[in-house]
């Protein structure tokens, strides 16, 4: 069966993390994305160790699906090139800063002239508009600057080992946006500008602390509420063998079959989530129970109880936990040069029209010759622009 974007054509000027976890996503749902990189030098991320085969492991999996063609956009013949794609296109995705795409004539009122219909989302750290709009920066400074950090931790504001105004902020916003823009494409006939800020993105990450504050006043800060290493009932806790045990016993009969469970029903009273002195006192008495045997043991004891308590798992161990596997969300490839590896699935899952692994991440240029050819370019016009290097 077919993608559910199957005929949608994406044209992927982007870098690294944001825009290409984008453009997997729809190149996973079945649409054409066409990764358009620098002659010799592609995606810095192509190039980042460790290696899996001649290329990154990060490359691997952020650019499945995909193809890629190398283009000289500073080049006139390359921008006429790009130009022409756009004409058949439906969806331009670029992470530049912002005016640098008009800066060569390719920004999204040109673009336009040329196709009605293109949407062409543009991800920036602080979005195309405001003071900070030119500013460079990464996913630390866009959390930081919208607040995400500030009361993540149990202590001081902590570092998350997971991109999450990249990811969260851009690129997942970024695929929103889009398809927005090519539904209402459907309607209007025409496409849009779509302005993807990875600091506006993780604004809208603090949604719940942004309630609580509207009722309260008080400024979230680590460890001082019951989502936020504040409660005893939804934390974690080390095991004898050093490992972790997640608990998050929220709701009463969670938290009553929790206390049943490790012998403790006296913990079982309404206090138990309510905010104070207290708490430190429970966690303490929890930190003493999960100290008391291994993970494997707490995993025995909680394999059948319905109290919301699962250990910490590795990278390791996800890619051959059962419930993992069960999802497909672990697929294993073999690739005719790199040999066997293991790409992370397909979310979401679509009933009738499921996404798939279709192709590898591509070799830098791997497509350019079939896409020219597509454009009308024989071997003639290709070799000279490669002698030119255009592409």
């Amino acid at each position: 069966m077919q993608g559910a974007l199957c005929g949608f054509t994406v044209l992927d000027l982007s870098r690294l993390l944001p825009g290409p976890f984008c453009s997997m996503l729809l190149a996973d749902l079945g649409a054409d994305v066409i990764k358009i990189e620098e002659p010799g030098r592609g995606d810095y991320i192509r190039w980042w160790p460790p290696r899996v085969g001649g290329g990154s492991g990060y490359h691997v999996v952020l650019n499945r699906n995909k193809r890629s063609l190398t283009l000289n956009l500073k080049a006139p013949e390359g921008k006429d090139v790009f130009r022409s794609l756009v004409k058949n296109a439906d969806v331009v995705l670029e992470s530049f800063r912002p005016g640098v795409m008009d800066k060569m004539g390719l920004g999204y009122e040109q673009l336009a002239a040329v196709n009605p219909g293109i949407v062409f989302c543009a991800i920036s750290g602080y979005g195309a508009y405001g003071p900070m709009a030119l500013k460079a920066g990464h996913d630390v400074n866009y959390l930081a600057r919208s607040g995400v950090l500030s009361y993540s931790g149990r202590c001081e504001p902590t570092m998350t080992g997971v991109q999450i105004a990249d990811l969260g902020g851009g690129g997942l916003p970024a695929a929103f946006g889009i398809l927005a823009a090519l539904l209402a494409r459907t309607r209007t006939g025409k496409g849009q500008f779509v302005d993807v800020s990875m600091t506006d993105g993780s604004l809208l990450w603090n949604c719940l602390r942004w309630g609580k504050h509207l009722g309260d006043r008080a400024v979230p800060a680590p460890a001082d509420d019951m989502l936020n290493h504040g409660f005893a009932c939804y934390n974690l806790y080390s095991t004898r063998d050093k490992r972790y045990m997640s608990l998050g016993a929220l709701e009463p009969q969670f938290w009553m079959a929790f206390c049943e469970r490790v012998g403790h029903p006296e913990w079982n009273t309404p206090q138990y989530f309510e905010p104070g002195s207290h708490q430190d006192e429970l966690k303490h008495r929890l930190e003493a129970l999960f100290a008391s045997r291994t993970r494997a043991e707490w995993v025995e004891v909680f394999k059948d109880a319905d109290c919301c308590c699962e250990p910490v798992l590795d990278l390791a161990e996800i890619m051959d936990d059962p419930q993992v596997r069960a999802r497909e969300m672990v697929v294993d490839l073999i690739h005719d040069s790199w040999g066997a590896y293991r790409q992370l699935g397909i979310c979401p899952r679509l009933s009738s029209t499921p996404g798939g692994i279709r192709s590898h991440a591509p070799e830098l240029g791997e497509h350019t010759d079939r896409i020219l050819c597509d454009l009308g370019y024989d071997s003639t016009d290709i070799e000279r622009l490669r002698r030119q290097d255009v592409v």
